[in-house]
């Protein structure tokens, strides 16, 4: 038996307390963020009877938010819902051009790769003969 713990999640999301990857540096932002307004209303003379029920409740909804976020979209689905919303609906060209060109374009390409591939072919053949001799 082995004293140290092996790590099986390698390729595995970082999980704690239901929150998975990046919600757990929501959350830790979001507390320090709360932290550092708490200090700011208290240092301002605010009385604890205001301060103590706003942070509590700003910081229960920080909790809720994060929860229900980290459990609706997962570890990566978050930003894929914003990189879905940032896609247009539509693209619209006023000029056939860039079909046209595409094309050609394309032969061009196939074209140079045609040529490197037989230029390798030729270099490798060449080498192949001068070491027989």
């Amino acid at each position: 038996m082995s004293i140290y713990q092996v790590n099986k999640g390698v390729s595995r999301p970082i999980v704690f307390k239901g929150l998975k990857a990046q919600y757990i540096a929501y959350l830790a932002i979001g507390l320090v963020v709360l932290l550092i307004g708490f200090a700011v209303l208290y240092i301002c003379g605010l009385s604890l009877w205001v301060i103590l029920p706003l942070v509590l409740g700003i910081g229960s909804g920080l909790f809720y938010g994060v929860f229900k976020l980290s459990h609706r979209f997962g570890e990566h689905g978050l930003s894929k819902h914003f990189a879905k919303k940032n896609l247009p609906d539509f693209i619209s060209l006023r000029s056939r051009k860039l079909f046209i060109h595409l094309k050609t374009k394309r032969n061009d390409l196939l074209r140079i790769a045609e040529n490197q591939i037989n230029s390798q072919k030729k270099n490798a053949g060449g080498a192949g003969h001068a070491d027989q001799h």
